[in-house]
């Protein structure tokens, strides 16, 4: 018996501290935002959407190594030597060409470790949180401005390049090869003279 007033005094305890905070909020405006013409503004430390400017990507990659959900995809190739594709917002050279740079936030978890390892700030998260799709696909977005016409051009001309530095290398060395058989046979001709 003891114990059943107990329990019953605590049921009412909490139900009387429920009705004094719904009391206090009932006399009080209304703070409802409404909300496709009110926005909430987000603070400035908010995750939401990833955003990527081009122009200062150097492709390092880091971003895509620190995601720890492989959301990030990034393909690059290096730039010939006659080509100069100048310097990002920050001062840093750019070597390689972003051939592609994707970002599933479908598979996202808005844990924002891609963006501190970014040397060049410009992979960050922007306050836009209205981007829900029907279709997953649509979720991937696409950062890289180059067309496939000038990643193919990009690539056969890295191909060539390198074919002819291998090329120069090869030639190098049968030149030193020579030179050195040379110079182990005169060696063996002065000696021959000699005697």
């Amino acid at each position: 018996m003891v114990h059943a007033l107990k329990k019953s005094l605590v049921t009412l305890k909490s139900i009387l501290t429920g009705m004094k905070v719904t009391m206090r909020h009932l006399f009080q405006p209304s703070v409802t935002i409404r909300y496709p013409d009110v926005r909430d503004e987000l603070p400035e430390t908010a995750r939401s959407k990833l955003y990527v400017n081009i122009d200062d990507c150097i492709g390092c990659k880091l971003c895509e190594r620190a995601c720890p959900v492989n959301c990030i995809s990034i393909e690059t190739v290096q730039a010939t030597s006659d080509v100069d594709l100048g310097k990002t917002s920050t001062g840093n050279p750019k070597r390689f060409w972003v051939t592609n740079f994707e970002i599933d936030m479908a598979k996202c978890m808005y844990c924002d470790l891609c963006v501190p390892p970014c040397p060049t700030d410009c992979i960050t998260m922007v306050p836009e949180y209205e981007y829900s799709e029907f279709d997953r696909n649509n979720l991937l977005f696409q950062f890289s401005e180059l067309s496939p016409d000038k990643v193919e051009e990009v690539k056969e001309k890295l191909e060539k390049e390198q074919e002819e530095k291998q090329r120069q290398k090869e030639e190098a060395a049968r030149k030193k090869e020579a030179e050195k058989n040379k110079s182990e046979d005169s060696p063996a001709e002065t000696k021959s003279t000699e005697e």
